[in-house]
């Protein structure tokens, strides 16, 4: 089953997205600390996090209370995960990789990244969608679902940005494109949510003893991705290592300005 705790561990469990706000502060400024591409996800999570918060605020969502659910039922998600790696837990398959990867500094600043939000996203996203609007209910969602595409389109230009700034040579990748290996690396955002929309309308209407199964198979899934993305074959991987020798080290001032992002 996805996610066990560590023995004597409770999970971190946000109520709000305040909380959720504050845990993520606290995740970046200890990466911070230690200088750890492990605090590149979450300050780029914290700015997202930042944004929904202000939609709900402004009336952006059709359902405000349903989206501060959803967005800290997904949340806790990656925390719990955060939490269980480093105390020595199993967090899910497709987490583990991801944060091993991230650790082993072979990663160039875009890997780093796309490890976490695939496991998120293609593995966290779904469950947590059906979570809180079971059966029947998945469908009204689908809307306000929906929109958290605008609010990420208008942060991707400046995650971009940031990438090109502390990576000087990441355009290699689009010069060896047309290959599998670069196609992993070129993620789509609004892909991999609709194949988890997919997921969430799956496992809503799916009778909870069948979940465990059906969870492990969608660990699986984004387990392989995130394998294909932290290790890219042929022309992608001989461009990340060029790209890897080039790139700056000074990991404190990438997560300072991944946690400073603005929409476009």
């Amino acid at each position: 089953m996805p996610q066990p705790q560590p023995a004597g561990s409770a999970p971190v469990q946000a109520q709000d997205i305040d909380q959720v706000l504050a845990a993520l502060a606290e995740i970046i400024a200890g990466a911070r600390a230690a200088s750890s591409p492990m605090g590149y996800f979450p300050a780029l999570y914290r700015q997202v996090t930042m944004a929904v918060k202000q939609g709900i605020a402004q009336g952006f969502f059709d359902d405000g209370p349903r989206m501060q659910q959803l967005d800290t039922v997904f949340a806790n998600r990656f925390l719990s995960a955060h939490q269980a790696y480093l105390a020595g837990g199993q967090p899910s398959s497709c987490w583990r990789v991801a944060f091993d990867a991230t650790k082993s500094d072979q990663l160039i600043i875009l890997q780093d990244l796309l490890v976490a939000i695939n496991a998120h996203i293609n593995f966290d996203l779904g469950i947590a969608a059906a979570q809180v609007c079971p059966g029947d209910s998945i469908a009204a969602l689908q809307g306000d679902f929906d929109k958290i595409n605008q609010l990420l389109a208008k942060l991707l230009p400046a995650v971009e940005a940031v990438v090109g700034r502390f990576s000087p040579l990441i355009g290699l990748l689009d010069q060896v494109g047309g290959r599998d290996e670069t196609q992993i690396l070129n993620f789509s955002m609004d892909a991999a949510r609709a194949d988890s929309w997919n997921h969430a309308l799956i496992l809503a209407h799916l009778p909870q003893p069948l979940w465990p199964p059906a969870l492990d198979t969608l660990d699986a899934k984004a387990t392989f991705l995130a394998r294909l993305i932290a290790e890219p074959g042929g022309l992608a991987g001989k461009a990340v290592e060029m790209i890897r020798l080039t790139e700056s080290l000074d990991r404190a001032a990438i997560i300072d300005a991944l946690g400073a992002l603005e929409p476009a």
